[in-house]
């Protein structure tokens, strides 16, 4: 069972975000149950892979929540395809708020995970918002050092300078009224692609594998400037102390991301979950890759809510 959702006004932005609830089997409006709030990837939208782990989780008997990023989707929020971090990182924190409203939700058991650029906002909520009991991600990318430092990791701090330029210039030009710059999130077309896994990239989010109206793939270009000097795993040594599974393909290039927030994060029950053979967007959709995932990320949550 599912319903949509608007939840009005609680990220302090005057927006409303667009969400869907998923609930288990034989649920009971007079019962108690945990929560998993659920993010969606950069340039992803809730109807993609978010609620995917969404459903599946419900399936094992959680309230689930998918929602769609401020100024994305079918959320509110202008300009639209800002990818701002921080409101990003504060809508997982808006997502709760929402659950701590409903009677059928046990605050005391709220755990919150994401998919790419989503897991890397929920590990920052997590430092942010103790409400948030144990996270999970599932090919996390920690887009400020994706931004900056290259899918391979292989670009110095100061190399990106240039991108901060870039979006303050796309501020100027977007102040004296002119059409919106936009950045791709993943390549627009097959041709840009570096390599095979960021061409599925394309193929997830601009053909039929997984294209959806919502989801156009690209941000503004002013969203550079939160983008580049942002990381997701800001003072993770001292804050991140909840229970953290992170989950990874062996063949993903993002896979650095999440050695280093095991590596980072304070907390003494942190374990890495590797996919054998997986690349980063076969945990997306593949579906022995996410029965894989879930059949860990399912016992981790119950047994840390």
């Amino acid at each position: 069972m599912m319903k949509k959702v608007s939840i009005n006004n609680m990220n302090g932005q005057g927006i409303t975000l667009s969400a869907v609830l998923n609930f288990p089997e034989g649920f009971d409006r007079s019962e108690q149950y945990p929560a998993i709030v659920v993010s969606h990837p950069g340039g992803g939208v809730k109807e993609q892979t978010a609620g995917t782990y969404a459903k599946k989780l419900a399936e094992q008997g959680f309230v689930t929540v998918a929602f769609d990023a401020s100024y994305q989707g079918e959320s509110t929020g202008e300009p639209r395809q800002l990818e701002n971090p921080h409101v990003r990182t504060e809508d997982v924190s808006a997502v709760i708020d929402y659950l701590t409203t409903l009677t059928y939700v046990d605050n005391s058991r709220i755990g919150a995970m994401g998919i790419c650029a989503g897991a890397g906002y929920t590990a920052n909520a997590a430092i942010n918002d103790r409400r948030i009991k144990s996270v999970g991600t599932v090919s996390m990318v920690n887009i400020g050092q994706m931004f900056r430092n290259g899918w391979d990791n292989n670009i110095p701090d100061a190399e990106a300078i240039p991108f901060i330029q870039a979006g303050s210039d796309s501020r100027t030009s977007d102040a004296a009224g002119n059409d919106i710059a936009t950045i791709p999130m993943a390549p627009l077309n097959e041709e840009d692609a570096p390599n095979e896994e960021l061409r599925q990239a394309w193929e997830y989010y601009h053909t039929k594998r997984a294209e959806y109206c919502t989801a156009p793939g690209f941000a503004t270009a002013r969203s550079l400037n939160q983008i580049i000097s942002y990381d997701a795993f800001h003072k993770a040594e001292a804050f991140l102390t909840q229970p953290l599974l992170t989950v990874v393909g062996s063949n993903a290039g993002s896979k650095w991301m999440s050695d280093d927030l095991m590596q980072r994060a304070a907390s003494t029950d942190k374990a890495m979950h590797v996919v054998q053979g997986a690349n980063h967007m076969d945990l997306y959709d593949g579906e022995a890759e996410i029965t894989e995932a879930i059949s860990v990320l399912d016992p981790f949550f119950k047994r840390t809510l």
